[in-house]
């Protein structure tokens, strides 16, 4: 979608207008004077908050519709809520162009912006594996224009921050939705180092390398798949020069099918979205480094298949980590925590960050926990949870804390090794965090994200997301970057 922010619209048949933020009282003068407050009369329309009526009026000789929302008077009007709502309400309707009108209104240049991510987040269709004949007969607008007391301004607000974190958002819903076929390891590794264009560094790390430094936790989960396993390193260098960074750390599996603790087979299909966290990383990767953010930031991914061949992993299987930390594995399909064991330490030990936050479409238990509502948030720190948490509600992107503590850790105790992978039915989503603190050490502060209920929704109910891969955690993550780690 091309976006654009002008002071008016131009006239132009086939256009959809739509007059946003319709305060009551609004004569509508700048659309088409009396003829239009005349018409919004005979609707009983007045702009009060849900109201809303279409009509026509002509553009030479075309006619052009013209939608109208009403918003009230309440202080709380999310526009980007509105937008896409509208944006999916128009679907359908044979227009290439949508003009969204807030001139004259109360609404700010960080609204307008806001406005235009609305309208793409929801605009987001993936149909990209289609025949032509089979591509959506609903298909999304190719123009959007905000019509706005203050385009510049707003422009600037978009190029800076909302839309980047457009374009990181929809790379991450593209790379879940995409096909296991499509998305291994090392395609993913391929598509994550055409990145450099835009000005990021990325190092990729094949087995041999991993083997070499010890990563048989990461190792492991792959060991089953005949598709190499891979470690990306993704560095945004924007920061002041040998200044410590911050670090993301996201689970990439390309495919969970549970190894050898086979998954049930229905809806296994979902599970090529088991690389969530990852595409989170990758996609504000993207967008920090879209938007140029003035900070260091190190993102890694460990890319994994976890297959149930001759080879793979064996429940009772103890493996000997980078750390040096043993681990008796009694469930395979316990295997983000292994990834995301390797992947953390290597980053914490190599670079020295001053903070990490590790996602990962983790545990199922979350979602019983806190369903598709809010990401599950763990963390060492009180100052760093505190931040996140500010991040999740300018952002969005919402997280609940839950606790960590001696008791949860006690459960991780094994027989055979320094840890088991699995703490048992009570508390999965804690244990599997107490599992992951291990590898991260007193000193760092850091924080992790279980998306597994907000990652992969189908049947969301937010109007910016499709079904399934929402893109959640970019957002997040670059809000906490600009609110901590930016000049």
């Amino acid at each position: 979608m091309k976006v654009s922010f002008v002071k008016s619209a131009p006239a132009k048949s086939g256009s959809a207008l739509v007059i946003a933020n319709a305060l009551k009282g609004n004569p509508y003068s700048k659309m088409g004077g009396k003829s239009l407050t005349a018409a919004a009369s005979a609707a009983g329309f007045k702009g009060g908050q849900g109201q809303s009526f279409s009509t026509y009026v002509m553009s030479g000789e075309k006619a052009v519709r013209v939608f109208f929302k009403g918003r009230g008077k309440e202080d709380r009007f999310d526009y980007e809520i509105c937008a896409a709502k509208w944006v999916k309400s128009l679907r359908g309707s044979g227009e290439t162009t949508l003009n969204i009108h807030l001139d004259g209104t109360d609404a700010t240049a960080d609204d307008a912006a806001r406005v235009a991510l609305g309208a793409r987040l929801a605009s987001y269709v993936y149909d990209k594996r289609r025949s032509a004949a089979t591509k959506s007969k609903k298909p999304p607008f190719k123009t959007l224009r905000v019509i706005c007391d203050n385009p510049s301004a707003a422009k600037k607000s978009y190029d800076n921050f909302y839309g980047a974190v457009g374009d990181g958002t929809l790379l991450a819903r593209d790379v879940v939705n995409e096909p296991p076929n499509v998305i291994y390891p090392k395609a993913y590794a391929a598509r994550i180092k055409k990145l450099t264009e835009l000005g990021l560094k990325v190092e990729i790390l094949g087995e041999a390398k991993m083997k070499k430094l010890g990563m048989n936790a990461l190792l492991g989960v792959g060991q089953g798949s005949v598709r190499e396993s891979q470690l990306v390193v993704m560095r945004w260098d924007g920061g002041k020069k040998g200044a410590k960074p911050a670090m993301f750390v996201g689970k990439g599996v390309t495919f969970d099918t549970g190894g050898i603790s086979l998954k049930p087979g229905a809806n296994m299909w979902d599970m090529k979205g088991d690389m969530g966290g990852s595409a989170a990383v990758v996609g504000a990767m993207c967008a920090l480094a879209t938007r140029k953010a003035k900070a260091n930031v190190i993102g890694i991914v460990g890319l994994v298949e976890n297959m149930p061949d001759g080879n793979a992993m064996l429940p009772g299987d103890i493996i000997t980590s980078m750390s040096g930390q043993t681990i008796e594995v009694q469930n395979t399909d316990a295997e983000g925590r292994l990834v995301l064991s390797d992947a953390l330490h290597y980053g914490i030990t190599k670079y020295k960050p001053k903070a990490v936050i590790d996602l990962a479409t983790l545990t199922g238990a979350i979602i019983i926990s806190l369903g598709h509502e809010y990401a599950g948030l763990f963390s060492n720190d009180d100052s760093l949870a505190a931040e996140i948490m500010a991040a999740s509600e300018t952002s969005t992107d919402k997280t609940w804390r839950l606790p960590l503590g001696k008791a949860y850790d006690d459960l991780l105790k094994s027989q055979y090794a320094d840890m088991k992978n699995i703490g048992g039915r009570a508390a999965g989503s804690i244990t599997a965090a107490q599992f992951l603190q291990r590898f991260v050490g007193k000193d760092t502060p850091w924080a992790h994200l279980d998306i597994a209920g907000t990652g992969m929704v189908n049947g969301s109910k937010d109007p910016r997301n499709p079904t399934f891969g929402t893109g959640f955690g970019v957002r997040l993550l670059n809000r906490w970057i600009a609110d901590n780690h930016e000049a």
